[in-house]
């Protein structure tokens, strides 16, 4: 059965494919989910004698491939996503995770779903199945009849948990299917759209008044996700949210192509974590189409400063929320920027990782740790929403 199994994947994805470990076990995390992944053979361009050394991602960022080097992955960075996996299922209670020593935070829970979602697992299958599946239960009670998804503990500022749930729920369903989850996703959807203000964006807040990047490109994350899982998303709202986040950039008259906190002059000034956050929402949502990539090249090098090893990305504070997208955004970018800013900031989290296997910093060690797994295991390529299309995608 198993020889049969290779053979009908040999034939579905091509030879080349199956030899790669990292696209086999994608396969495999697909077939789980019962979902058909599309054909990976159209991202890539191969010389004649098909080398994989040749091969470039035809719509990549300047051509560049985004491929498997060989050695993203080692057993350093085996050991430290084990330990923290494990230190994190630890942590689990009545499905939640906790932030700033309140339990069952919704937004907090969502990133440790995804961080176990990373390692190949899926609600009530793989190694951590369990963790999952008790953390969707717990996402799908926090939702309320509005849309909002909140917790109790979430009252203050509910449009970042709901963000990241929203992200969270968008993924389960695009590999699984589930129809409860679906009910409840739309409604998210619905209301982030209903909460959008005049200028695009959105903050603390489900009421379309103010707006600031951050805030915003947590919606930007969670739209793309329900998107790519087959949900309606009006197109006016992505394209209104991504001329804010561009109106963020430190773009013209010798601007240093980072990105404000908010949109206007004397708005904060760049910033490191927004400007990765900022980087990766104009990939997520496709503002990279075509060949006007100008908006990208320019934050991509304002974020060079910061390569773990060469600036301090600590100053700004924000270390893991600044990471999360940085990482995506260098991945999406592909070629060098990829293979410079990966293994730098790989080696970086394995130093930091406490004995116990977690993280610490930012808001809580639950939060540190889920965003510190989801940053390690990119390299493994799994869920839908990081492996983004990048320009003409």
């Amino acid at each position: 059965m198993i020889n049969e199994q290779w053979r009908m994947e040999n034939e579905l994805f091509g030879k080349d494919v199956m030899k790669k470990p990292y696209l086999r076990r994608l396969v495999v995390a697909a077939a789980l989910a019962g979902v058909l992944l599309p054909s990976a053979s159209p991202l890539f361009a191969a010389d004649a004698e098909g080398s994989p050394k040749e091969k470039k991602r035809v719509d990549g960022l300047a051509n560049q491939a985004n491929l498997n080097t060989g050695d993203e992955i080692n057993d350093a960075q085996r050991l430290a996503v084990k330990k923290g996996l494990a230190w994190l299922a630890k942590r689990q209670t009545q499905g939640g995770f906790q932030q700033n020593g309140y339990s069952n935070h919704a937004g907090i829970s969502a990133l440790c779903g995804i961080a176990f979602m990373q390692a190949g697992n899926l609600p009530n299958r793989g190694e951590y199945g369990k963790e999952v599946q008790n953390v969707l239960g717990y996402v799908l009670s926090t939702c309320t009849p509005s849309g909002l998804i909140t917790s109790s503990d979430n009252s203050s500022g509910p449009m970042y948990g709901h963000g990241f749930a929203t992200l969270f729920l968008g993924e389960v369903y695009g590999m699984t299917g589930n129809e409860d989850v679906k009910e409840k996703l739309q409604r998210a959807v619905q209301l982030i759209q209903k909460t959008q203000n005049p200028e695009g964006g959105w903050r603390y807040q489900p009421q379309p008044y103010d707006a600031d990047i951050s805030v915003t490109i947590c919606q930007v994350m969670a739209l793309r996700a329900a998107r790519d899982a087959g949900i309606k998303v009006e197109a006016e709202v992505m394209e209104k949210s991504i001329e804010y986040v561009k109106r963020c950039q430190n773009f013209s008259n010798g601007g240093d192509g980072g990105f404000n906190y908010m949109a206007g002059q004397g708005a904060g000034g760049s910033g490191f974590p927004r400007s990765a956050a900022g980087v990766a929402a104009l990939y997520y949502a496709d503002a990279a189409k075509g060949k006007k990539l100008d908006n990208i090249t320019k934050g991509l090098e304002y974020l060079k400063q910061f390569t773990p090893g060469k600036g301090n990305s600590h100053n700004d504070g924000h270390y893991f929320y600044g990471h999360y997208y940085a990482v995506q955004a260098n991945f999406l970018a592909g070629g060098e920027y990829w293979s410079t800013w990966y293994p730098a900031i790989r080696d970086e989290l394995i130093r930091s990782q406490q004995a116990d296997g977690s993280w610490s910093g930012d808001f809580s060690e639950d939060y540190a740790t889920a965003m510190a797994l989801i940053i390690l295991q990119m390299p493994n390529r799994y869920l839908p929403v990081y492996a983004g299309k990048g320009p003409g995608g």
